[in-house]
């Protein structure tokens, strides 16, 4: 331990953590290339930028006021105040309560990127036909009104679900359940793509999804591990269970593929990762590591049903399976925490269901309930404020020659 500023500051959870920070943010333009490569030929710029643009839009809300409202005071267990607006106030020396042997801005600075990253995930379930001016006022109120809410709800130790006793380690509930919920109440809001169920919606550029698609693998692992908050033995379970998860959900997928479509292919393998991601985040830092392989599994299963089958069956166009896969699979690994979790490896965390406390379940399912409740009560209420001030879909003739050209005046390739 070292001192700094007249507090105890360990240098090396500093150094991991900072890693981590840099590797999440990573993720955002990752995922731009990721969502890139599944969308036609005509939008992929378009949807590269709508990640691109949460970087700068949520960023900023966080300096300026998201912090303060996710993590600064308390308002009935739900939301925080202005006492860190700015960032200030949130210096160099740790936070007991948040951040013990980190500085709080760093604390502040890793928590943006999770906020960053959620955002642009909710753009999955809106591509190719929604305005980009309207996505960006959307992002914005939406993080405000439904993202700090929760992540206040759950991380804050006053928030309500916190309080029950709820587990989500690196967001299952409030990352992926909130964005993957509110990308399909969105979607149903917009309405389908033009032409929708008749036009080949086939992957454009599959090299991108597997660029994209791996450095948001890799980035995953100090996504998870990172929020063990230093380098210790909560961050090295947390990476292995990550690790474990997501090879386990991409070979249920490939096998899935074998049997259902008869062969097995590189973007329904990388798709079967993210799925055991997902699913393995609410659990990393309080499962044993033989319990990831099962999460890994399950959420594959559930994922590969509901974009497969469900997806088909109600017609809705979810674009790039961002509800999916982040929702469902987020709504598998919150229940499976409540499993799979013990305290034989995390004495901070609770027994899950097999481990003697089949209790845990049920602030598990409550935290899942607020946060699809969030999703589906305030996504409408913004998108319906959004639309008083710009239009939420782009025309019909704007959709038909490509957002790229019409609406940022650049196309990716030298020929349409």
């Amino acid at each position: 331990m070292s001192e700094m500023n007249g507090s105890n500051v360990n240098y090396v959870d500093v150094g991991y953590v900072a890693f981590a920070t840099l590797m999440v943010f990573f993720m955002t333009p990752a995922l731009g290339f990721f969502y890139g490569g599944m969308v036609r030929r005509k939008n992929v710029l378009n949807t590269i930028m709508m990640s691109m643009a949460a970087i700068g839009i949520i960023g900023l809300q966080w300096t300026l006021y998201g912090y303060s409202l996710s993590f600064s005071g308390d308002f009935g267990g739900i939301i925080g105040d202005f006492g860190w607006a700015g960032l200030q106030g949130v210096g160099l020396k740790p936070n007991p309560d948040l951040c013990a042997g980190l500085p709080h801005l760093e604390f502040a600075v890793f928590q943006m990127m999770f906020a960053v990253i959620t955002a642009a995930i909710i753009s999955g379930s809106i591509a190719e036909r929604v305005n980009f001016y309207a996505y960006c006022l959307v992002i914005l109120l939406w993080t405000t009104l439904v993202y700090d809410p929760l992540c206040h709800m759950v991380w804050n130790s006053n928030g309500i679900i916190y309080q029950l006793g709820a587990m989500d380690f690196a967001g299952g509930t409030v990352i992926h359940i909130s964005s993957g919920v509110s990308g399909l109440v969105a979607a149903l809001y917009l309405g389908t793509r033009r032409n929708y169920g008749r036009m080949n919606v086939a992957p454009h550029n599959v090299p991108y999804i597997i660029l994209g698609g791996s450095i948001i693998w890799a980035g995953w692992f100090a996504f998870n591990s990172g929020c063990a908050l230093g380098a210790n033995e909560i961050m090295v379970l947390a990476l292995a269970n990550t690790a474990v998860s997501s090879m386990a959900g991409m070979v249920t997928w490939m096998l899935l593929d074998k049997m259902v479509h008869g062969n097995m292919t590189l973007f329904g393998s990388l798709t079967g990762g993210v799925a055991g991601l997902v699913g393995v985040t609410p659990a990393a830092g309080f499962i044993e590591v033989w319990a990831s392989t099962f999460i890994g599994i399950i959420t594959a299963i559930a994922c590969f049903v509901a974009i497969s089958y469900v997806k088909e069956h109600f017609g809705y166009d979810d674009s790039l399976d961002a509800f999916g896969c982040h929702g469902v699979g987020g709504i598998c690994g919150a229940m499976l925490t409540g499993v799979f979790s013990t305290k034989l490896v995390n004495p901070e965390g609770f027994d899950g269901l097999l481990y003697g406390n089949p209790g845990q379940l049920i602030p598990q399912g409550v935290s899942v309930l607020v946060a699809i409740m969030m999703a589906v009560v305030m996504m409408p209420l913004i998108l319906k404020l959004v639309s008083f001030v710009v239009p939420l879909r782009v025309s019909e003739e704007t959709e038909k020659a490509g957002l790229d050209l019409i609406q940022h005046h650049e196309t990716a390739y030298s020929k349409m």
